[in-house]
């Protein structure tokens, strides 16, 4: 008998675990969707179409994802090349470079922002070089570029710096004796069994910029069609007590956001060995 339930019931207590988390999920996740998603509506159809049809609506969307787009683009080699030297190399410094690569992750946002506008201003260490050569960042889009990167590299570095430790050397010693040039090897050994963690830190990246404000808002300048983000926009609606406008800004966010991380996750699916879409 007792044979009998163990058989039947190997994990004790599941169903109560799972109520628990179902209950928990409902409480922190589904409710505060529905909400997003119920509350525009009160606005009626053609009032949500009003809302997204606004220019100034429009342009903060297209700011905020073709920039955290380009921007997880550009963390991809980067945190590729930053998480080759970590696994692969020895230095002295390593273990501060590696700390280094977390500090997005512990730097409160509006610090990150403070700092970066101080770097990058037009007197800054930085921006003065660049203002020099005809280069301005703070306070324009490309400012909105540089905080995305700073806030995203730290998920391209961490999804594919775990995959590239268990990887080894072993396939590269491999291809090499083969007669595989080192670029064939890159090309043809590496970078095809890192292409699933690549696409999950881009999706990360991604995913974190377009939400990102605190380190965006300040070196951004938050001009109206220029250098003002999506996630402000709705700040703003909220201030000025227009909540089902907000909800209806950020229901557009959350599905754009969907569909991207889905497409994702099937691109993901493809490149792992034997997967299907």
């Amino acid at each position: 008998m007792s044979l009998s339930l163990s058989r039947r019931d190997p994990l004790p207590g599941f169903g109560l675990s799972l109520g628990v988390t179902l209950a928990w999920l409902s409480l922190i996740v589904l409710v505060p969707l529905s909400a997003l998603a119920l509350r525009p509506w009160e606005l009626g159809l053609s009032g949500i179409l009003g809302v997204l049809s606004d220019a100034r609506v429009l342009a903060a969307l297209r700011l905020s994802f073709g920039t955290a787009l380009v921007a997880a683009l550009a963390n991809l080699p980067l945190g590729l090349l930053v998480a080759w030297v970590l696994v692969r190399l020895r230095f002295p410094g390593r273990r501060v470079l590696d700390a280094m690569v977390d500090l997005p992750f512990a730097l409160p946002t509006a610090v990150a922002g403070l700092a970066l506008t101080a770097l990058f201003a037009p007197n800054g260490w930085l921006g003065a070089p660049l203002k020099a050569l005809g280069i301005t960042v703070a306070y324009t889009p490309l400012g909105v570029f540089v905080a995305m990167m700073f806030v995203g590299l730290p998920f391209a570095v961490r999804t594919v710096e775990p995959v590239l430790r268990d990887l080894g050397t072993e396939a590269e010693e491999a291809a090499a004796t083969l007669g595989a040039s080192r670029p064939q090897t890159l090309l043809r050994v590496v970078l095809p069994a890192l292409a699933p963690a690549l696409v999950t830190g881009f999706g990360l990246a991604f995913a974190r910029a377009v939400g990102e404000y605190g380190s965006v808002i300040f070196i951004a300048g938050n001009r109206p069609m220029v250098s003002e983000i999506a996630p402000l926009v709705i700040v703003q609606r909220l201030e000025a007590f227009d909540y089902a406008g907000a909800a209806a800004v950020g229901l557009t966010m959350l599905a754009i956001s969907f569909l991207v991380l889905l497409l994702l996750g099937l691109i993901q699916a493809r490149l792992r060995p034997g997967g299907r879409a």
